[in-house]
């Protein structure tokens, strides 16, 4: 179990997304919170002007942008995000993040 998850009555994990959040001035932080049969969940925080640069990954993923505002690169397409925004990117493809005002990303991938 992970920091602020608590498990319920059922024995399923649940989690306050927000208490899980880690910054660094040094660089983006990514932290595993689940795996599942046939995914894994991430979490991205990221200060104002830390890049993740567009590079291709062997598996698809979505993210989520639950606070902040950047740039979500999707294969060629640079797409403006801001919170609740959804992109997704497909396998082989190139994905990246631009952070212009601080950062947390939820992000479902594929499980390879």
């Amino acid at each position: 179990m992970t920091a602020g998850s608590r498990v319920s009555e059922n024995g399923e994990e649940a989690m306050d997304l927000l208490t899980v959040t880690e910054f660094s001035a040094t660089g983006p932080v990514k932290k595993d919170l689940m795996k599942t049969a046939g995914s894994n969940i991430v979490i991205v925080c990221l200060e104002d002007g830390q890049e993740i640069p567009p590079h291709p990954e062997p598996y698809a993923v979505v993210f989520v942008v639950l606070k902040g505002e950047g740039i979500i690169t999707s294969g060629t397409v640079a797409h403006p995000v801001k919170p609740l925004h959804l992109v997704s990117v497909k396998k082989d493809e190139n994905r990246g993040i631009r952070c212009d005002q601080r950062m947390v990303i939820l992000g479902i991938r594929e499980d390879v």
